[in-house]
């Protein structure tokens, strides 16, 4: 085989998305810090807005209809990748609602596949930003605990922005230079994670 070709099939697969669909949100500019961290440690990134892949609430008299199509759309994706990057608000102490229903969607059977077939083994980096002295960072813990559940191996870093309204440039990287590397080294160690469990 062509050393590009193999070396192209061995580059890990990332899917990188905000859990708001806010036009302005914080966490949409953060996970771009960490979508171009991961791309940097040779990783091929999918960069979505899951404003794109509207969902009605999760009901089971729904679900047994057939599974929505953005759901389908999504999930596709989610298995089509080794990993994800999760910029995730905090909405009252927890993760936001659209968050944890994007999850008990994509979590479900259809009509040809496994349970949480989404999920399991797949490996995940999380991080938050928000105008709050905690950065989000209450979100997280529960947010782990659900794509724990459900069979991500998610990675020990994760790291919380605060100030978040005023903590990115001009040009979209973060102001203070240790909560850049914070974030580029969930990425970069995502990544690794990934490479090393394809090894």
């Amino acid at each position: 085989m062509d050393r590009t070709v193999a070396d192209a099939a061995k580059r890990p697969k990332i899917l990188a998305f905000a859990g708001s669909t806010r036009e302005g949100s914080h966490n949409k500019r953060l996970i771009r810090v960490a979508a171009e961290a991961a791309r940097a440690a040779g990783a091929e990134v999918t960069l979505i807005d899951l404003r794109d892949y509207p969902m009605p609430p999760y009901d089971g008299d729904l679900e047994a209809k057939g599974l929505p199509a953005p759901v389908v759309g999504l999930k596709q994706l989610f298995k089509a990748h080794d990993g994800f990057l999760i910029s995730a608000p905090e909405y009252n102490g927890g993760m936001s609602g659209m968050l944890k229903n994007v999850i008990d969607w994509l979590s479900r059977r259809g009509d040809d596949d496994r349970a949480l077939a989404a999920f399991t083994g797949k490996f995940a980096g999380l991080m938050s930003a928000s105008p709050g002295r905690l950065g989000g960072i209450s979100g997280l813990g529960q947010l782990r605990h659900v794509l724990t559940t459900v069979g991500v191996l998610v990675v020990p870093q994760q790291r919380g922005i605060d100030a978040a309204n005023v903590a990115f440039d001009e040009d979209g990287r973060l102001k203070d230079p240790a909560q850049q590397a914070a974030i580029e080294a969930i990425a970069v160690r995502l990544v690794d994670l990934v490479r090393r469990h394809a090894g």
